[in-house]
């Protein structure tokens, strides 16, 4: 039986992150997402809030993923509030989208 003789290193994931430039960028985006949410989540009814999750934010486009048809429908009515929201939050968000996330994917 072989045996691998190299010598292990652990990373943190800090460390990681540092020393591969694709996913410091990676981290940067999934920041800037989750700091839209924070922007926007007092805008989502608090019964919804738990059905709504920041998905990717790409080429000023994000993404809003939830967990059934009626929750994208009450919060396709809410986009033009957390559109202005997000403007004046600074947040450099053209389009919006929203996503049903089928439970187990």
């Amino acid at each position: 039986m072989a045996t691998d003789s190299r010598p292990r290193t652990l990373y943190s994931l800090a460390q990681a992150v540092g020393a591969a430039p694709s996913l410091a960028l990676l981290q940067e985006r999934i920041r800037e997402s989750q700091g839209c949410m924070d922007q926007i989540r007092h805008l989502i009814p608090a019964a919804m809030r738990q059905h709504v999750v920041a998905g990717p934010l790409q080429d000023q486009e994000w993404c809003l993923l939830v967990g059934s048809a009626a929750a994208s429908t009450k919060l396709r009515q809410l986009l033009p509030a957390i559109q202005q929201t997000l403007t004046a939050g600074g947040a450099q968000v053209n389009a919006i989208r929203i996503k049903v996330q089928m439970p187990g994917r």
